[in-house]
Order: structure tokens, then sequence, then C-alpha cells
């Protein structure tokens, strides 16, 4: 099972979510593949996505759900990973959350959604207890960052998950332009085949 974690201000309309649900929809995986509106508070969308490992756990004993997280939702699969011992996919991920979301305290609104919210140093202490300083196992990570992403820095990301599978290309920006080409792949590296 895959579990795509979206990024600050996003949804699971945005493209990459939508892609990769209709990827997965086409080689039959549909029952596969969870993406859920994430709280703009850290710690409850880490309780949300917490439960949703708990619950593919329950369906496919067999076998361990991979996360797929953009941005802030590959910094939300880092902690997860680490914890649960999960393979994660990280895409443009940010790797310095605390630091780089802190700028943004205030009332924003989701791209997608239009819901207004308020984001707080309290969600930014919620986010520095979440930080992994290090990853344990750079095997089960796979780094997809494009050097042209304009929100940040791809260079910390590809220092973060040295040892780990990455792929690092030229241009680009933070949607990460490539994304549908790698969407075979990325079903692959969560071992899923169809039924």
């Amino acid at each position: 099972m895959i579990l795509y974690l979206h990024g600050f201000r996003s949804a699971p309309a945005s493209h990459k979510a939508q892609a990769l649900a209709r990827r997965m929809a086409e080689r039959g995986l549909t029952r596969d593949f969870w993406c859920e509106q994430l709280p703009h508070e850290p710690a409850r969308a880490v309780a949300l996505i917490e439960h949703a490992i708990d619950t593919a756990r329950e369906r496919f004993p067999q076998r361990m759900p991979t996360l797929v997280g953009s941005s802030l939702g590959g910094f939300y699969a880092t902690h997860l990973a680490e914890r649960h011992e999960l393979a994660a996919v990280l895409v443009n991920p940010a790797v310095v959350a605390p630091i780089s979301l802190e700028q943004w305290i205030g009332e924003l609104d989701n791209f997608y959604t239009g819901e207004r919210f308020m984001f707080t140093h309290e969600h930014v202490a919620q986010l520095r207890a979440l930080d992994v300083p290090a990853i344990t196992r750079p095997g089960r990570y796979w780094l997809l960052v494009e050097q042209g992403d304009e929100v940040l820095d791809y260079r910390d990301a590809v220092e973060k998950y040295r040892g780990a599978r990455q792929s690092v290309l030229e241009g680009g920006n933070h949607g990460f332009t490539r994304w549908d080409a790698y969407l075979d792949a990325i079903i692959d590296f969560a071992g899923l085949r169809a039924p």
C-alpha cells in the first residue's frame, strides 16, 4: 500500500496525488492507495497518518506500507519511516521544515481547498519535535529532487539522505516537473503488483 503525504498548504487534489492515484487505478491498485487531507497542525497530521499506517497493517499484515511524501509530506514521511521502519519516497522534501516554515507564521490559505487557517509558533514547535537528525537505514529511502526547486535547497536533502537511493535532476521546480515519468517506478519501489 502507498500512503501519499501532500505538502504544506496542499491537498489530495494536487497534481502529484491525482496522477499517482490515476496510475495506480490503471494498474488495478486502487485499494492500495491512501491520500487524505492532512491537518495543518503537525501533531494532528502525524496522528492521522499513523492511523492510516495501522489500518494498512491490519489490511495487509504480510506487507508494510510505503510512504510517499512531497515537501512537508516528505518531512513527515521521514519521521514516520524511522518510527515504524517503513520505506519512503521523498519528493523535494522539506528537510529543515521547522526553519523554512517559521517565516509563514500567521493566517494562510490552502492552495486547493481555499480553507483559511492559522499557522502558529506552537506548530513550528511540533515540527521541531518531529525532526529526525539523521536517518538510520538509508536503504529504505528514495530521494527525488530537482535542482531548480525555488522553495527549498535540494542540497540539504542530498546531504540528509546520503547513502540512500537518489535521483537528483537538473532544472525543474518545487512541484517536481518530472513526476509523471516516475509513477511506475514509485509503484514498483513499493513492491505493488496488480491482484
